[in-house]
């Protein structure tokens, strides 16, 4: 996992699983400052990509719950 790699091109699961992985490092200790401020930068793009796919998933769920409820309510 390189810090360079864009998160933009991750799925919900990889980014959960890679967030999963800095908060484990950050919390192990062992880092030196760079590299804790490296991965703690990289924990907040996972956030945010994680964040991104939820709120998208909850439009979507949103979306089908009133073209439902539309249709239902033509019937």
């Amino acid at each position: 996992m390189a810090s360079g790699d864009d998160v933009t091109l991750l799925s919900y699961e990889e980014a959960r699983d890679q967030l999963v992985d800095v908060v484990s490092q950050l919390e192990q200790g062992t880092a030196t400052l760079e590299e804790s401020l490296t991965l703690w930068e990289r924990g907040e793009a996972l956030a945010t990509r994680c964040e991104e796919w939820l709120l998208g998933a909850k439009k979507r769920l949103e979306a089908a719950r009133t073209g439902a409820d539309s249709q239902a309510n033509a019937e």
